[in-house]
């Protein structure tokens, strides 16, 4: 069995990013010299994922120009500026497809229903196979081969799991702002990959189970879908990921965990401040550009250093 298809919500507002975010989604925001979403869509290409559903909204029509085959700006690029890029986005060439529905808003609010309602509106994308989600404003940066998103499909298929969390360690003040994993006791807890027995959404510090957060990857069976339809909403409540997985464990669906590498960096495209530091990291590592960067940097701190 291989997984090949990958769902990529882009449905968000992205409200916490306004003004930013008025005209254009914050999965087009550039880090470094790539939007967001593009940071993405490597990641999947690097985890041989070869086919990518979009679940969009009204405002995000700009992501599916991004990955057309713009054959007349190929055509112009300056040899010397940027063109070298050209070949490697040539998606069509790399054998990887692309596929995009809307998410349906709620009926009393212009928001989108939900991550959980997105993974849903992508059930006859998926046609019955174990399929990876990646969300569209979170980049895992990593230098590693495999990838994470890699290891994790390797540990869901090696473990015939029903689904796979990606998960890192966060300090207790950060718990209450992601969903808590909390470990199978009976496994080994130092292993990159272990068992899960419950997924606790935004806990306080006190009741956390562990220390490990979800990372905005996973590997689902298509069980999943089941749960997703399971849950009982109240009108107007967004639907979320995180209690579908948990009607996985109390059926006694297999469900682990796979855990960012030390050196492998999770960025939140969701605020001004973990935006401001996912442009400047990316800056850094341009190969063209980076030295400058970093000497332009160096004296910035340099002269806010310095007495008045």
């Amino acid at each position: 069995m291989h997984v090949r298809k990958v769902v990529i919500p882009v449905a968000g507002l992205g409200t916490r990013l306004l003004p930013t975010t008025r005209a254009l989604p914050k999965e087009m925001l550039p880090v470094g010299k790539y939007p967001a979403i593009q940071h993405v869509v490597e990641e999947m290409a690097a985890a041989n994922l070869t086919k990518c559903l979009f679940i969009t909204s009204h405002s995000k029509t700009i992501i599916e120009d991004q990955f057309d085959n713009n054959v007349d700006l190929s055509s112009q690029s300056d040899p010397n500026h940027g063109s070298n890029d050209q070949g490697q986005l040539d998606y069509i060439l790399r054998g990887i497809e692309f596929f995009y529905t809307r998410q349906q808003a709620l009926s009393s609010a212009s928001r989108p229903r939900g991550t959980g309602a997105a993974i849903l509106a992508a059930e006859s994308f998926v046609d019955k196979e174990h399929f990876a989600v990646a969300y569209g404003d979170t980049i895992i940066n990593t230098r590693h081969t495999p990838n994470f998103l890699a290891r994790m499909i390797e540990s869901h298929l090696e473990h015939g799991s029903a689904c796979t969390v990606g998960v890192r360690p966060v300090t207790s003040d950060m718990v209450g702002r992601y969903g808590i994993v909390k470990p199978d006791p009976a496994d080994d807890l130092n292993a990159d990959s272990f068992a899960i027995r419950d997924l606790v959404e935004k806990p306080g510090a006190d009741e956390a189970p562990s220390l490990m957060a979800v990372s905005a990857r996973y590997v689902f069976s298509p069980e999943i879908f089941e749960e997703i339809r399971a849950l009982t909403q109240a009108a107007g409540e967004e639907i979320g990921v995180t209690e579908a997985i948990r009607g996985l464990i109390r059926r006694e669906k297999p469900v682990r965990c796979v855990r960012l590498l030390p050196d492998e960096t999770r960025y939140d495209i969701g605020s001004h401040a973990s935006y401001y530091r996912a442009f400047i990291d990316f800056a850094l590592q341009d190969p063209e550009c980076g030295d400058r960067i970093r000497e332009y940097l160096e004296a910035c701190v340099k002269h806010a250093g310095k007495s008045p």
